[in-house]
This record gives C-alpha cells, structure tokens and sequence, in this order.
C-alpha cells in the first residue's frame, strides 16, 4: 500500500521530554534529520568503476551526528523509500550507524541515485536520477499532509534540499508544523543547502530559505551557497543578513577558513586546523552540521561546536565518498 510505515518508524517514537535543561542543550536529546537518502556511486579517477553506499545531505548529517558523541543523542532518519532491495539495503545500512530508520516505504517508488566525480583537487560534481525518487512523497498520505512521522522529537533538522523535493504546499505546511512544535518547546536547526536545479526557480528558494532562516533555532549555512541564492557582494554582506534574518543562533561555514558566529558570543578566531589531504569534498559541510549540533546539543560551547565541525570535515575531506569508514 502506497504511504506503508514500517516498523522502524514506530518503534523509535516517544513521548517529548522537556527541554532547555541549559543554555541551548546540555542533555540527551531525540534528533530528527529530515529529507532524501539515495544511492551513491562514486566513481574512480577514470571512471571505470563505482562503488555502491548510501547518501544523501541529512542523512550524511544523522550519521555524523551519531559517530562524535556516541550514545550520548538518539538520531533518527526521517525519510521514504521504496519496498525494493535497493531501499532495505539502506535501511539496514542506516541502523549499522547507530541511526534509527523512521521510514515510509512507498509501493511504486524507488530511492534516488547519483553518481560522484572528482576532480584533480578533489572538487566533485554530481549526476542525479532523483525526480521520481520516493522521498518526494514523505509527508502525503491519503491526499494529505501528515507529519506524525515527527513525533516524539526533540529537535528536528532539515536543509533547503529537502525543502526543495517537497511540494510547495508541503513545504508551507511542514513550516506551520515546525512553528507549533518551536512553540511546544522543539529545536528546529537548518543549512541553505543550495541546489538550483531542485528548485522552480531562485526566486521561490530564496522565499522559502529566508522563511527557514527566520524560524530557525541553530542555523548551519555556508557562505559561498549564501552568495549564490542571495546575490550578496561579500561574506561580510552574508554574515549581516543572516544576523538580522531571525535566527537564534548558527555558524557561517567557509571551508578552509572556518566558520563565524552568527548571533553568537563565539569568537570565531579559534586556530582551525587546515586538512591535511584533500581527496573528496563531498559531504564537507554535512559532516559539520553532525559533528557541531553533537557537540552544541552536548552543552558544548559554541566555540567547541563550530572546532568539531571544522575537525569532522577537514577529516571527511581527506577520503573519497560521502560517509568515510568509521575510524575516519
């Protein structure tokens, strides 16, 4: 049956516990990364042979949120796949990461696909087969938007890439959802991560990424994505924007600078460690955003935070693929 919940969704749900018990944290929360997981192929150098994995932006995320402070927050995987081999093999390699799968299997759907090739200096570029992908369905049952899937989350994290995949319609309803449940007591952390090419135009991304902005309890952006939607002439002019935007708090990612403070008593000007090989810059800022609300979430300072991502990436840079072996 189209919209089936498998029993990864029900057996993680439960009742919300109270939050702030510090500053922004300080305690053992359920976090919910929202949005599209696909298959991976990641081609070699000449582009003869392409292992097979499993990524995609939030799921990236969830997992590297869940590998730097092991058992310390339950993360979840908010998506929908299909019933095929392809599906339960994600799955199954989503709860070998210490990821619990809340998933809605679709009948007709298959999961997305893309295909990585890199560079001499380790720039990618992707190919995709995602416009009929089954995570464009999550939030629709029965000609209706339902977020129940939801429930029982603490914080819930999300990019413009799963705004992206989404209905227009869903994408306001998802943030009538995200409104009441801030109001309730939830965390709603976010990154712009810009694709032009999901969207109708640069024009709806640009509303609806600035409606993400102003909701947003911990924002994750990146500068040069920044630039690219909003036309902004230079990191300083992002930096003011995004200060102004609404957010509580967040860091400006920007590479091999590390990142600044966004309405934040962070310094910035911590010494961050430059990588030490760069082989594969996929899943760099997706690393940060696991690695930075482990710790932030953890009652770490957003110092610490923003030195944990930064570290987490300079080390996922160094491998090829979106999800390095774990010792990495």
């Amino acid at each position: 049956m189209n919209g089936t919940l498998t029993g990864h969704y029900s057996s993680v749900i439960q009742s919300k516990k109270s939050l702030w018990d510090g500053p922004m944290g300080n305690g053992h929360y359920r976090i919910a990364c929202v949005g599209e997981a696909m298959v991976e192929l990641s081609l070699d150098r000449d582009g003869t042979t392409a292992p097979l994995g499993f990524a995609g932006d939030t799921l990236n995320t969830a997992i590297y949120l869940a590998r730097e402070r092991p058992g310390v927050h339950d993360v979840d995987f908010v998506t929908c796949l299909g019933t095929d081999s392809f599906s339960d093999r994600m799955i199954a390699f989503i709860e070998s990461e210490d990821v619990s799968p809340r998933v809605v299997r679709h009948d007709s759907r298959l999961p997305g696909l893309y295909a990585i090739s890199t560079d001499a200096d380790g720039e990618r570029s992707f190919s995709y087969w995602r416009e009929n992908s089954a995570a464009r369905t999550l939030f629709q049952r029965a000609g209706a938007d339902d977020f129940s899937i939801l429930d029982g989350c603490d914080a819930v994290y999300l990019s413009a890439i799963t705004q992206a995949i989404l209905p227009p319609e869903t994408r306001t309803a998802l943030f009538d959802w995200i409104a009441a449940f801030r109001r309730q007591g939830g965390l709603f952390a976010f990154d712009s991560n810009y694709r032009p090419r999901l969207w109708e135009d640069a024009e709806a991304a640009q509303l609806y990424v600035s409606h993400a902005w102003r909701l947003c309890d911990i924002g994750l952006p990146s500068v040069d994505d920044e630039m690219a939607l909003f036309g902004d002439r230079d990191e300083a002019a992002v930096l003011a924007r995004l200060e102004a935007s609404g957010m509580r708090i967040g860091a400006l990612k920007r590479g091999a600078d590390g990142p600044l403070p966004i309405n934040a008593d962070g310094t910035g000007a911590i010494g961050y460690p430059a990588a030490q090989t760069v082989v594969d810059t996929t899943a760099a800022g997706d690393s940060f955003n696991g690695a930075f609300l482990a710790v932030y979430l953890s009652g770490g300072s957003l110092d610490e935070a923003m030195l944990a991502g930064h570290k987490r990436a300079a080390r996922v840079i160094g491998q090829r693929g979106a999800i390095v072996p774990k010792a990495g």
